[in-house]
């Protein structure tokens, strides 16, 4: 059983990760390329799958509280880069958030649900900064709707296996995915 819920974990994961560069919106409409751009890169699928153990390792309401802050916070960062608000240090903050958020879930430390939603959320504004200042020719409300949609999968997924990972091990190896996360985020960060 355990064998078959990894396997099943792996090809979860395996399904998020990029198959196609960013898809050009002239050619596949701005929807298409909104969604696709949360599964191009590696630190958007690391941060988001974290956001979505780090829920499932809180569990009660942080199953929806902590995704909608992010979800809702990133929309707010969209909003900021299209209407030209400048925002330093975006890429940094980006790769900071999944080393943070998966040192916090290897650490499993008690934090309320509230202050999870708030640190996710503080994270989510670089996401959708980042989102919004790589829109090109992309129409905006497509392409925001594409990504919201795309992001809140990969929470899911993240919760998903949270939950799963859970039922076989406590918090271990949830601990251990949180680890796996930060060492991934460590790699993006010196050149990955």
């Amino acid at each position: 059983m355990l064998k078959r819920s990894l396997l099943t974990l792996a090809f979860s994961i395996a399904a998020t990760l990029p198959a196609f560069a960013h898809l050009d919106p002239a050619e596949h409409g701005s929807f298409a390329a909104g969604f696709s751009h949360p599964l191009f890169g590696l630190d958007h699928i690391l941060a988001m799958g974290a956001v979505g153990l780090w829920a499932a390792m809180q569990g009660g309401r942080a199953l929806w509280l902590v995704p909608a802050a992010f979800v809702g916070t990133m929309a707010l960062g969209f909003a900021a880069a299209i209407a030209g608000m400048p925002l330093p240090f975006v890429e940094p903050v980006i790769l900071a958030s999944v080393i943070f958020i998966g040192i916090a879930i290897a650490l499993a430390l008690p934090v309320p649900t509230s202050a999870v939603a708030a640190m996710v959320g503080f994270f989510a504004f670089f996401h959708g900064h980042a989102h919004g200042g790589e829109l090109g020719g992309a129409g905006a409300w497509e392409f925001a709707i594409g990504f919201v949609i795309a992001t809140a999968a990969l929470h899911a997924t993240g919760i998903g296996a949270g939950l799963m990972l859970a039922q076989f091990s406590g918090k271990v190896l949830t601990r251990i995915a949180g680890a796996a996360t930060a060492l991934g985020g460590l790699y993006l960060a010196i050149g990955g």
